[in-house]
Parts: C-alpha cells; structure tokens; sequence
C-alpha cells in the first residue's frame, strides 16, 4: 500500500494534471457561464451564450469599428496634471501615474480617424479603464480636438461613451467641461457634420448630461445603463419602485431618448450607413473658414506638445 501511495499515485498525477495559465478562462457578469478567454475577445467581448456585452478597452473598440481595424490616433492637448493639487486618500498625481502605467494612456478619450465602409471618419472613445472614463479638463480639450479634426477633414465624428461622470479630483474645472463640449457639438451642427453618438454601459453622471445626449442620432449597445444619477439614487429619492430595465438601453429607445440598439458584430456596418446617408459627399476645393480655423488650431496644439 505504501508503493501505491508514495510512487504509482503521484506518477499518475504528473501524467494527468496539466498547468492551466490563469488567464484562459473567464465567466461571463450575466449568465455566469465559464468562457475561453480567446473565443471571448474573436466574438469582440460579447458572450456566445446570453449575447452578454461585456466591457471593451479603448483599442478594441478603435479597432472593430474601422475598416480593416486600420486607424491613425491624433496628438491630444496637454493639460495641467493637477490643477488644484487634490488629494484624499492619495495624491490626484498619483492616481493618475498608475491609472497611465495601467492602462497605457495618457487619460480617458482616444482620437483616431480612418474609414468606416469607405468613408472619412472621426472616432472618439472614452476609456473606461482609464479612472472609470471620468471627464475631466484634458478629456474636454480631447473632445474639442476631435471636433476641430473632423471640421477639419469634412467628416462625421463618432463618439463611443463610457464614464462614472465628473472627475471629482478637478472640481469645478470638470463640471466646465459640460458646457465646453458643447461648443464643440455646436461647431459641428455649423459646419454641417453629423455627430453620431454610440452609448455603452455605463455612460452616466456630467457626460451623459452634456455631449452624450446631443448626438443627431444614438446608437446604443444592448443593456447598457445610460443615466445622470443611477437608479439606486433615484429609487432612494422618490421612494418608488422603478420600471423594470429603468436607465438601460431598451427602456431609454422605447421611450425615444435612443434611436437603436445594435450589437458589435452590427455596428460597424450600421455606422457605415448613418455615414453615408448624413454626412457630406467629399468635394474638391478650397477648405472653408471653420476647416481652416480647426486646422490652425490642430497645429497650435501639437506646437505646444512638441
């Protein structure tokens, strides 16, 4: 029994166990079914059994949504790091140093412009990695780039929202950024480009009571919640039992604050028709006023950057 127990049944479990790296599989946040991890990100982070949409970084997004995943991201103005020296239980600058070591960004909006069904256009992506996508006044002044490059190339700019809000740690300087970004939404309607607006979850606080809700047409994910105070606050506030799906994508198109819902594997082919049924066909000439201003602009911020 002892040869049993000390040889043959551990050389039975060196042949049978196997190392199985931490990060092969993962479970699903809806349905809680266990997923492979590279059949998860092949069906772009949406679940094959409950069609779950799980979240997205940046790059991804970016990357489903051009033609052939090909895109080229802009130089973004700088901001002060921490303009009012903020600290609770860590300093604002630290914050920041590890939510950039972490996420490999610089802050919470990424600007690219490509082609969407052949077609020029401006893509922004709020990064949710990055300190929960919160707005503060370089996401503000990304967001006015964005503006500027799509006047700039006579094209639509998309935006793909995902944020916790403000970003307390800069005050009243984030809450400036919601009437900030909407100059910048009103240049475009100017100028005559649409503005698309996809909504994923969550999009809440100072951005969806800004920018988010002034698109010419929103698109939305399945299920995302989509809302300034979530439903928890509000049940609190008016001590009422809320509709069932209150704040979530179904719901808001239902009663008209959304246009449609589309799903990932969708959406690059819906926004290709948006393109081409709202946006300008490209002319040859010389570039208008605004375009020139956006482009004087554009170089001013990249001057200071360099």
């Amino acid at each position: 029994m002892s040869w049993l127990t000390d040889h043959v049944r551990p050389k039975l479990r060196s042949l049978l166990q196997r190392d199985v790296p931490d990060n092969l599989w993962t479970n699903c946040d809806s349905c809680t079914r266990m997923l492979l991890v590279k059949e998860l990100e092949r069906n772009k982070k949406v679940c094959p059994h409950c069609g779950h949409h799980t979240r997205a970084l940046a790059h991804e997004r970016l990357k489903w949504t051009f033609d052939d995943g090909l895109y080229t991201t802009i130089d973004l103005p700088d901001m002060p790091t921490d303009p009012l020296g903020f600290r609770d239980s860590k300093r604002y600058t630290d914050r920041l140093k590890a939510s950039r070591h972490k996420s490999g960004l610089d802050d919470t909006l990424q600007v690219a412009h490509g082609k969407i069904g052949g077609r020029d256009a401006v893509v922004a992506v709020m990064a949710f990695e990055f300190m929960a996508g919160t707005m503060g006044g370089a996401m503000g002044s990304a967001f006015l780039a964005a503006c500027r490059l799509a006047i700039l190339q006579k094209a639509p700019l998309i935006i793909f929202t995902a944020s916790g809000g403000a970003r307390m740690q800069e005050g009243a300087i984030s809450l400036m950024q919601m009437p900030r970004t909407t100059i910048g939404v009103q240049m475009l309607r100017e100028a005559g480009l649409p503005y698309i607006v996809v909504f994923t979850n969550p999009t809440t606080g100072g951005v969806s009571a800004s920018f988010a809700m002034l698109g010419d047409v929103h698109v939305a994910e399945p299920n995302a919640l989509i809302a300034f105070a979530g439903p928890r606050v509000i049940r609190d506030t008016v001590r009422e039992e809320l509709p069932e799906g209150f704040q979530r994508s179904e719901y808001l198109r239902d009663h008209g604050m959304v246009d449609t819902i589309s799903t990932r594997q969708e959406l690059p082919a819906l926004l290709g028709r948006l393109i081409t049924m709202l946006a300008p066909e490209p002319q040859e000439g010389e570039p208008d006023a605004t375009a020139e201003a956006a482009a004087q602009t554009l170089q001013a911020a990249s001057a200071k950057k360099s």
